[in-house]
């Protein structure tokens, strides 16, 4: 005879400390990602697929159109005399028809131009002229930023993967990228925006592997604490150097030495990886969490970002210091301004002096035209508008008559060629919806990621209404859009993160999600196939051109 007592409650089993800190720290989600072959494979061969996309869009007939558009009168032509002389040489008048025709050494060697931005843009179109053996090639004006923006697609996968712990988010935020009009278009076009897009998104990168580094290991410290008998007090412990931190401090350097705006990424990047120690440290129970941030997390932060930011930026103006005949270079001797008296006499001293004299004056002159910068242009913008793709920037228009230029002798009408740097409308109108959704997220759940979103589109955004009506008046346009565009999609693929966490799995509300998701980005891509002629300067009947411009102020 057996009794039928009940049996006694069995007590859930505590997870050992560093699995409950990673899974506070991190998130299930988190710590999950990548655990099963078939998700590593598809977080590799889908970010290679997408990549590959964007190759197409970006590299097929790069070489058109063969004339300078827009701001290519500049860069291209101070890239390519920087590659031959070290320094930005001014120009004969006119001398465009010239270049594109392969005439491109009519430079003056023993005049520098006054140019306006920092070099390493121009730098890297001239790395990529020299690989294409030279400048009488269109394609090779181009090629740097075509690559770059290959590259950023793929970045865009692995971030956004690790961002949302999604591989399938990851793919859908690349492809976004992949097919955008403002991204196709810098990426076929020599215009310094591109790089800054580039180097901001891979400082990015790099702090949101620096947060999940950091996070491990304050896991792994505390735990070693907790199971070594201690107690996790009023102060937790050291984290050590972190690389990951440096190395997106050179990236904003290199950002700020394309184009000084970077520095707004320093400042709202720099805040970012601050408040995620603040409340990785909170989280992981430290008493003083926000005392001890500020100490162990902070300070360290700021003495090692902020010089290295600073130093980078110096170097890249290394060929200005090597180049006697580099613009301004010799202004502090020619205007006989003397160090200050505790400055030391040393012959090496005395030159450095000079030279950093020079180059701060040299700034000064920049800053001045930066923020004096009125005059009229067709195509200048309110930034209020570019979130919408209200007024984009035309960077190149022709029209054609039937048999003449590409225009088809058998055309029952006009052609027209156009490369304009609008954003897909479908894909920037649901961004713009889509940041006050995410602001209030974020505001009521804390969500790190969505913060992160907005902190890209703040930084690359809300600076330039300091310069607009009513507070200035400076020319401005919308293509500057683009080095905020990776944080518009992001913010876009954070609402679609959002709704398929919040439904039940194999639920019917997951089946909607799911279905809306996929709809809007098959809608997204076939805009992009409609608009696609006009982002790359193929000819097209001036009857679909206008058909496309939805809007009077897209003309």
């Amino acid at each position: 005879m057996t009794s039928t007592g009940s049996y006694a409650a069995v007590p859930p089993v505590e997870p050992p400390v560093r699995e409950r800190l990673l899974r506070d720290l991190l998130g299930e989600r988190r710590l999950a990602l990548g655990r099963r072959a078939s998700d590593r494979f598809w977080g590799l061969f889908g970010a290679l697929v997408v990549t590959a996309i964007a190759a197409g869009a970006r590299l097929w007939a790069l070489g058109r159109p063969g004339k300078l558009v827009f701001d290519e009168t500049y860069y291209v032509k101070e890239g390519w005399s920087l590659a031959s002389l070290g320094f930005e040489a001014a120009w004969p008048d006119k001398p465009n028809p010239a270049f594109e025709a392969g005439d491109v050494s009519s430079y003056k060697t023993d005049e520098a131009e006054y140019v306006v931005h920092p070099p390493v843009g121009k730098w890297m179109i001239a790395i990529g002229m020299r690989l294409m053996g030279g400048a009488t090639d269109p394609m090779a004006w181009r090629i740097a930023s075509a690559v770059i923006g290959v590259v950023a697609v793929f970045l865009m996968v692995r971030i956004a993967r690790r961002i949302f712990s999604s591989t399938l988010l990851g793919l859908v935020a690349g492809l976004l990228l992949a097919v955008d009009g403002e991204a196709i278009v810098h990426s076929r076009t020599g215009l310094l925006d591109q790089f800054l897009m580039f180097w901001v998104l891979v400082a990015f990168g790099c702090l949101v592997m620096d947060r999940e580094w950091a996070r491990r290991r304050l896991a792994d410290r505390v735990a070693q604490i907790v199971e070594a008998g201690g107690a996790i007090g009023q102060y937790g412990p050291r984290l050590g150097f972190r690389w990951w931190r440096l190395a997106a401090a050179v990236s904003l350097g290199l950002a700020c030495g394309v184009k000084w705006s970077g520095l707004y990424f320093v400042a709202a990047f720099g805040l970012l990886t601050v408040v995620w120690d603040f409340t990785a440290r909170r989280t992981a129970g430290i008493g003083r969490w926000w005392e001890d941030a500020a100490v162990v997390d902070t300070v360290p932060a700021a003495l090692v970002m902020l010089p290295t930011v600073v130093a980078v930026y110096i170097a890249s103006w290394s060929a200005w210091f090597a180049h006697p005949q580099s613009y301004l270079r010799d202004w502090a001797v020619v205007n006989d301004v003397s160090p200050p008296g505790w400055w030391p006499d040393w012959g090496w001293a005395q030159g450095a002096w000079e030279a950093g004299r020079s180059l701060w004056e040299y700034h000064h002159m920049m800053w001045d035209f930066h923020t004096g910068l009125n005059s009229d242009h067709n195509y200048a913008s309110h930034p209020l508008g570019w979130i919408v793709q209200w007024r984009p920037t035309s960077f190149f228009w022709e029209k054609f008559a039937p048999g003449q230029g590409p225009c088809p002798a058998d055309s029952a009408g006009d052609c027209a060629t156009a490369v304009t740097s609008l954003g897909n409308p479908l894909l920037w109108w649901l961004g713009a919806l889509a940041i006050p959704l995410v602001l209030v997220v974020v505001i009521r759940f804390r969500d790190w990621r969505g913060a992160a979103a907005l902190a890209g589109i703040a930084a690359g955004w809300l600076p330039w209404f300091l310069y607009s009506w009513p507070l200035a008046d400076r020319t401005i346009f919308t293509f500057y859009s683009i080095v905020f565009t990776p944080f518009v999609i992001l913010t876009l693929v954070y609402v679609l993160a959002v709704g398929l966490e919040r439904t039940p799995p194999r639920s019917a509300d997951r089946r909607i999600v799911c279905w809306l998701a996929a709809v809007l980005v098959v809608l997204i891509v076939g805009v992009s196939v409609l608009y696609y002629p006009i982002w790359t300067a193929m000819p097209v009947p001036y009857e679909y051109w206008q058909r496309l411009m939805l809007l009077p102020s897209w003309i």
